[in-house]
């Protein structure tokens, strides 16, 4: 038994509930009598909402195929071997669920040793080898291509990269030590570190020809057909393939030096990751291929038994599971049918929300404001970005004409909403104008239609109180920009009831939203979080720290933006407006800064202006800004905001505010951008001991977001 077979064996041993993938291999006469072929096609029995991975009996699989290839090229029976994907798809990398029951560094070495055993064979055969890029190919599904002589990618790929640094891990079965001796390490630090940092940017088929990752580029409907006679003339010399010259000079050290950059300017240090991508592509320089490969089989088993890897993981799960099923949604059999929808207001906030309803129901939607000028503005703005769409070839002009046609403007709420289904308010947040607003909408509405408050820190039940049927009013917080933040917190009021719910559910699947059920609690879950994170960095800038140190105190988190860019994205009166709802129901832990209150006073957008390309302290903000005399230093300010930020989610759970700690850290990835490294913050605080310090235990069982014991 060879050592890659027991190295297999092993690990298959540790993940007995593998998808396993089978490797079938098939035998083809190529066209122009290039001789015969061998076709070998990953499927793992499943359509394509279930993608094809690699586990350890799954790289087994392949390795017995292999083994058959192999010893017909070594017969002479065949001029060359291909690798393709079942419909839609070529194949997605490792099995995650088998990396998340890795308990040591041996066995966690043993996947990235197995993994480059088997694929670095497909180099080592005596015929040439050729991928065909099919359909969505990620991490190890790419990497298995590199090893191959050649490469073809479908027009038609929706999704291909190495997203490995996003979850915390390195390309480690030769994506950092292939990839630039491919396509150079500029190109390579893009697709490896900068896309991946950027939410895990995906390619088009396209995309990956322009790069020089495949050599050919074919239509989706023909796509395999395509691919063998091109094969076929490679291999009998018609078509001569011809790769740019690598940079192997100053080129490739800048190349790094800019990856190190993208780094540090979206993690700060704070995830290593990159940085060991960085440090092998670095090292790929002299084309030393074993040495890269035995380098990223180190680096995977470090990072396999990090913490940033199992928060990575985490968040993914979170993302992609937990998402799809809300704790606490109704039985979906309770929705009501949505056929049209009414927003109350036309402002930007209000035309985004018609927007999204329009483009993902396609059902008439109707705008009211208080006069026609806002009205036409509104339904203006709903049609400029139709014709963007159809400017970027997004629709074709019926689809454009359509949803034109289904959006409209009235200034008489009786006429727009008499048969609406789903009303939204986005007017203005005090409590009083949307009593107001519901009252008259619900005085016009059919019986059936739910009222949903977009408000973002307001009670719904009290602004539901004075209504004849508060049971239909629910919460339906998005988070700005509507079109890109995907988390919509859905809010059940003291009356709202089972089929109110369950429609608003239905409405946030068809959005394509990450809907969240929340308790009526002040802010609901973002915004009081991250008004208890804001107002402990404005608590120490109030008493003195001064402001830079605040700032690089929280840059270990590796957030997407610092404490107070953020406030300037949400807007300082927002802030202050949150604040004060929090300040009047949690006065002992939410303050309203002075400071703060003096800027928007002041009419100030944020505390920074850009002359010089950087955030710099504005002079005149800085005159506003009356401090104390107490200097913390940054691990002090550091330690105080995440033990308020600890305190504040430990007090939610208690309150019920959402079902589980997890609800929390989706809400901050999918609302806030919260890092995937950190696995939204409950993993970051129990792996920092912040959680047993304030609250006396961590937030999440072992293993879940941590190595298991």
């Amino acid at each position: 038994m060879s050592t890659t077979t027991e190295l297999l064996k092993g690990a298959a041993e540790l993940f007995p509930d593998e998808v396993v993938t089978q490797a079938h291999v098939r035998h083809l006469d190529l066209p122009f009598g290039a001789g015969r072929f061998a076709l070998v096609t990953l499927d793992n029995g499943f359509d394509h909402t279930k993608p094809t991975t690699f586990g350890p009996q799954s790289l087994a699989n392949l390795n017995a195929a292999i083994d058959q290839v192999e010893q017909e090229a070594l017969a002479g029976s065949i001029v060359g071997a291909g690798i393709t994907g079942k419909p839609f798809i070529f194949a997605v990398g490792a099995d995650l669920k088998g990396v998340e029951l890795l308990k040591n560094h041996d066995e966690a070495l043993a996947i990235g040793k197995g993994g480059h055993d088997v694929f670095k064979r497909l180099a080592a055969l005596a015929v040439p080898t050729f991928a065909y890029y099919n359909g969505a190919a990620m991490g190890g599904g790419v990497e298995v291509g590199l090893h191959c002589t050649y490469r073809t990618v479908s027009k038609a790929i929706p999704a291909f990269s190495l997203p490995e640094v996003f979850l915390g891990l390195v390309p480690g079965w030769g994506g950092c030590a292939l990839l630039p001796n491919l396509i150079g390490a500029e190109r390579a630090v893009s697709v490896i570190i900068e896309n991946s940092l950027n939410q895990n940017k995906q390619l088009r088929g396209k995309q990956v020809f322009d790069l020089g990752i495949a050599d050919a580029l074919f239509e989706g409907a023909d796509f395999l057909e395509q691919s063998l006679l091109w094969t076929a003339n490679v291999l009998n010399g018609t078509t001569e393939v011809v790769r740019a010259e690598i940079d192997r000079g100053e080129g490739w050290d800048a190349a790094v030096a800019k990856g190190r950059f993208i780094a540090d300017s979206k993690v700060h240090g704070a995830a290593p990751a990159a940085y060991r991508a960085l440090d092998i592509i670095a090292a790929a320089k002299d084309g030393d291929l074993q040495a890269g490969f035995d380098a990223e089989d180190k680096a995977l088993a470090d990072l396999i038994m990090g913490g940033e890897l199992r928060s990575g993981i985490y968040a993914f799960n979170l993302v992609q599971k937990r998402a799809k099923r809300p704790a606490g949604a109704p039985d979906k059999s309770l929705a009501r049918p949505v056929t049209k929808v009414g927003v109350v207001g036309a402002g930007l906030m209000a035309s985004q929300l018609a927007l999204l309803f329009l483009r993902r129901l396609e059902v008439p939607v109707v705008l009211t404001d208080i006069d026609q000028e806002r009205v036409d503005k509104g339904v203006g703005y709903v049609h400029a970005e139709i014709q963007k769409l159809l400017g970027k070839g997004r629709i074709n002009q019926d689809k454009a004409n359509r949803l034109t046609a289904l959006v409209t403007g009235v200034l008489d709420k009786a006429e727009g909403f008499a048969d609406a289904d789903f009303i939204i308010e986005a007017v203005f947040e005090e409590m009083s104008v949307k009593q107001k607003v519901f009252a008259e909408v619900e005085a016009v509405a059919p019986a059936h239609a739910i009222l949903a408050t977009n408000t973002s820190s307001l009670s719904v039940s009290e602004m539901a109180s004075k209504l004849r049927h508060p049971e239909r009013v629910v919460g339906f917080h998005f988070f700005n920009p509507v079109a890109i933040l995907p988390l919509l917190e859905i809010v059940r009021g003291e009356q709202t009831d089972d089929a109110s719910l369950a429609t608003a559910f239905g409405v946030a699947k068809k959005l394509k939203k990450t809907a969240v059920l929340t308790k009526d609690a002040p802010a609901f879950v973002v915004n009081r979080i991250l008004t208890r994170f804001m107002g402990e960095i404005q608590n120490v800038i109030d008493e003195g720290t001064p402001v830079v140190t605040a700032e690089k105190a929280i840059e270990p988190l590796g957030l997407p933006m610092s404490p107070l860019v953020l406030l300037e994205l949400v807007g300082p009166a927002i802030g202050l407006h949150v604040s004060e709802t929090l300040n009047r129901a949690f006065p002992e832990r939410f303050t309203v800064s002075p400071n703060l209150a003096a800027v928007v006073k002041a009419g100030k957008r944020g505390f920074y202006v850009y002359d010089s390309g950087k955030p710099e302290l504005d002079p005149e903000v800085a005159a506003l800004l009356v401090q104390g005399d107490s200097v913390l230093t940054e691990e002090q300010v550091r330690d105080r905001v995440l033990d308020a930020v600890a305190q504040e989610i430990g007090l939610m759970l208690e309150e019920g505010v959402v079902a589980e700690a997890q609800d929390i850290d989706l809400c901050l990835i999918t609302g806030a951008g919260w890092p995937f490294h950190l696995g939204g913050i409950t993993p970051y605080l129990d792996r920092e001991g912040v959680s047993e310090r304030v609250n006396g235990k961590k937030f999440l069982a072992p293993g879940l977001a941590s190595v298991p014991a």
